[in-house]
Order: structure tokens, then C-alpha cells, then sequence
């Protein structure tokens, strides 16, 4: 294991020249799941006391784990929402694995903190906040939804015991009923309650309903969340009618943005995010649509301090960190020990510029457009809702689930792509999820055509 050994140059020339096929792939195989049977035939005993060597297991990777594992960068996967990282974001990914920088405090990592900081500003800026907002990088949504959690109730207890007010039976906050799963498992892990806002007809949360709910709830409510683009159909709530109740309440006030906040920087959709200004934390999910390598989603807030009073943790052996006055990153969510990474993001930025992003995430709401009208010319097709972002959302006449079902496993079976049944109000349908700036109009009219087949 000696880092200059034959045997470990020869590992790293070969890991290196894996990784270098993987990405010179156009595009990569979609490739599809094996039973646990499967792997455990060809790939067994692989943890063991004498090693199986680096080649064998590199090679073991190659050609037996990961073709068991789908690629989420394929245009042709387009269910749940799929990732599509820039190579300038995945080729930093490689150098922020090999670069052993510890993301948690500024003394250990300035210089890769500070670029974090200026992609965290940025974000920041396109939603509407002065230069005084921050926040951190943490894993993905579900961590940086209930971080700003947190955050809101440790305020809402802190002005409580300022006007010397007891806490109320429970906490609760709002969100409609097509809030992401991760509010609900939020609540479950803090232990408070989910007051759910009844949605209009096309599926947004709108301040009258907020109104209705806060009635409802009674006192304790601590956080009011919209949800800028919900996972199953890119719906955008009506951010500033929530918004405005929420600060003339004085309660916090959350923009789960994880999918659809990336919309923002369309000039087709950003009038669908007027009102972002009025958050006191969101989140957005780069890996989703913002072009960067799995795991990373960004938590920004109005007022940093509110965020390091509730989640800054306290020993001494952190005392030289906590008591410097420095931006520590792991002040800010609900974590301590963290790898930088927001930084393929912030490479990625630095080497293509806003302005591509803008028009990738542009394209990708055309293709959305184009291919809703192809379906909604289609007499034999229907769109459950309006497409407003990247989702189109769609029924085939006469289908069942297990029709559904076997369309998409005939799809994933050709290598075609990944359309896996969805459903809403009981009714099944199938969705296309669109972040892939490889994804065409002319592959889904593809897709929708093999239809015919089954």
C-alpha cells in the first residue's frame, strides 16, 4: 500500500484511465439493476482479510458493479429528477476527492470555503438577497430542508424566552399537500407537526390557503414553506402571496427549491420566482439542475447569525474554531464534518460562466415545451397538468399501471432510457423529467413512439 509502489502507480494509471472511458462515453450506457442473487454470484466475498488487489477489484467494478447501477447522466433518463453534471463539474469532483480538504471550518479550508462562498453568493443574489445572506453546502435536500427547520424553530423559541412566553403543546409549520416527503420526514426527526395548506387546481399553495391553515393550526406554528417547483409536476407556488403572509406573521418563511429554484435563471420562467426575496432561508440542489455531480444542495439564509445560534456546536476541542470569528461552514446545517462540495459547482462556474447555465436551463424548458405540444396533439395522449418547468407530466389513453409497467421495462431493456410509471390522485401516468442538456425533443418523440409497440 506504499504510495510509490509499482503495484499503486499501476492503480492509479488504471483508475485514472477508467475514469477518463467513463467520461469520454457519448453517451454513457444506460445500463439497468441486477438481483442481489445476481451480484452475489458474480461478485462475492469482496470484503475479506487478504484483499482481492486493486487491478482485480477495479476490474470487478468495471465489468460487473457498475453495470448494475443505472447512469442518471444518460439523456434518456428522465424519471424522478436525474443529474447531468458539466465535465468541468466532474473532472473538479476528481480533484476535490484527491485534494483531502476538510470543509468544515475556514482555518483547515479558506481557500475552498471561500469559493463555496462566492457560489452560495450568487445564488443569493438571483433570489433577491443583499450580501449579508450565507449559508452551506450539505448533502442534498432532505438535510438542507430540515437544517433550515431548525434554524426557524431555534428563532421562534429565542423570541419567545426574549418576550419571557412560555413554548407552545406543539410546534408546527405549513406546507401544502404537494410539499416534498422531506418536510414530513423533517417533522418526524424534530418531532413537531405539518400543518398541509390545501393547493388551487393546478397544484400551487396560494396565500389565501396559507391563511386558512395558520387559522386552522393555532398557535406554535414556526415556519411557513413554498415550494419552488415540486418533484412530480415543476408546479412553482405563488411565492409572494406566501411570502408576504409569512413576514407580516414575523414567521420565518422557507423556499424549498431543491428541483425548480434552477428556473430562476430563465428569462422564459423567472417571473415564476417573484417573491424569493421575501424568504428567510431556500435551498436549491445543484445536483439536480444546476449541472454538478451528486451529493450537493445549497441552504441559504436571509440572516446567517440566526442559523450559527442554532446549529453550532460547542467543545473544546472546537473551541479554537467556534471562538475565531471565522465562517465556519459547519455552523450552518446540521452537520460538522463535511467535504467540500460545493466546489465542482464552483469550477464548473468559473470555467463556462452564468450565461451558459442560463441558456442550458432554458433549453432545457424548451425541449419541455416542445414535446408537452407534441402530447398534447396526440389524441391518444394527455397532459395531466400544464408543463411550467422542466416535468411534463402525461397519460396514454386505456393504460393501466401494469401497462405503464411494461412499456417502461421494454425502454430500460432496449437501453433506450429510464420512464417509470408515476401517479397522481390514484390515477397512474408516466412523467418525463427534464435537467439533461443532451436530452432532445426528437428523443422523446422516440420514446412516446415505441408506445405504439406495446
Amino acid at each position: 500500500m506504499h504510495a510509490t509502489s509499482p503495484e499503486t502507480l499501476a492503480l492509479r494509471e488504471a483508475v485514472l484511465s477508467y475514469a477518463r472511458a467513463r467520461m469520454e462515453y457519448d453517451p454513457a450506457p444506460l445500463d439497468a439493476p441486477d438481483t442481489l442473487e445476481n451480484l452475489q454470484r458474480l461478485a462475492p466475498d469482496t470484503v475479506n482479510e487478504k484483499g482481492l488487489g486493486g487491478q482485480a477489484a477495479l476490474s470487478l467494478f468495471a465489468e460487473v458493479l457498475a453495470p448494475a447501477c443505472l447512469s442518471t447522466d444518460h439523456p434518456g433518463y428522465l424519471s424522478f429528477i436525474p443529474t447531468a453534471p458539466t465535465e468541468a463539474a466532474t473532472l473538479f469532483d476528481l480533484v476535490v476527492s484527491a485534494s483531502s480538504i476538510y470543509g468544515g471550518s475556514w482555518m483547515e479550508g479558506a481557500g475552498a470555503v471561500y469559493a463555496e462562498n462566492e457560489v452560495l453568493a450568487w445564488l443569493a443574489r438571483e433570489v433577491g438577497f443583499d450580501e449579508s445572506a450565507g449559508g452551506v453546502f450539505v448533502q442534498g435536500g432532505t438535510l438542507g430542508n430540515l437544517s433550515a427547520l431548525v434554524a426557524a424553530r431555534h428563532t421562534a423559541e429565542a423570541k419567545l424566552a426574549a418576550d419571557g412566553k412560555s413554548r407552545p403543546a406543539r410546534w408546527k409549520f405549513v406546507c401544502s399537500k404537494e410539499a416534498h416527503s422531506s418536510l414530513k420526514a423533517a417533522a418526524r426527526v424534530m418531532d413537531v407537526d405539518v400543518v398541509l395548506a390545501e393547493v388551487d387546481g393546478e397544484g400551487r399553495l396560494r396565500g389565501q390557503a396559507v391563511l386558512d391553515a395558520l387559522e386552522s393550526a393555532g398557535d406554535g406554528v414556526f415556519a411557513i414553506v413554498s415550494t419552488a417547483g415540486t418533484t412530480n409536476f415543476g408546479i412553482v407556488d405563488r411565492l409572494r402571496e406566501v411570502g408576504e403572509i409569512a413576514n407580516a406573521a414575523g414567521i420565518w418563511y422557507h423556499v424549498d427549491g431543491a428541483y425548480g429554484l434552477a428556473g430562476i435563471l430563465s428569462d422564459k420562467t423567472k417571473y415564476l420566482f417573484d417573491g424569493t426575496e421575501l424568504a428567510d432561508s431556500f435551498i436549491v440542489d445543484p445536483h439536480k439542475w444546476l449541472f454538478a455531480p451528486f451529493d450537493a444542495c445549497a441552504l441559504v439564509y436571509r440572516n446567517p447569525a440566526l442559523a450559527k445560534a442554532a446549529h453550532t456546536q460547542h467543545g473544546e476541542y472546537l473551541d479554537t474554531l467556534t471562538d475565531s470569528g471565522d465562517w465556519n461552514p459547519s455552523d450552518y446545517a446540521y452537520n460538522l464534518t463535511r467535504r467540500v462540495r460545493g466546489l465542482p459547482l464552483w469550477f464548473s462556474l468559473a470555467t463556462h460562466g452564468v450565461g451558459a447555465y442560463r441558456e442550458a436551463v432554458s433549453d432545457n424548458i424548451q425541449v419541455a415545451s416542445e414535446i408537452a405540444e407534441v402530447i398534447r396533439n396526440n389524441p391518444k395522449l394527455k397532459l395531466v397538468r400544464e408543463q411550467e418547468l422542466s416535468v411534463v407530466v402525461f397519460e396514454r389513453e386505456g393504460w393501466s399501471l401494469k401497462d405503464y409497467e411494461r412499456w417502461s421495462d421494454y425502454l430500460l431493456h432496449e437501453g433506450i432510457g429510464l420512464v417509470v410509471p408515476s401517479s397522481h390522485l390514484g390515477k397512474p401516468n408516466t412523467r418525463f423529467a427534464i435537467v439533461n442538456p443532451q436530452t432532445t425533443t426528437e428523443l422523446l418523440i422516440k420514446i412516446l413512439d415505441t408506445m405504439e409497440q406495446m
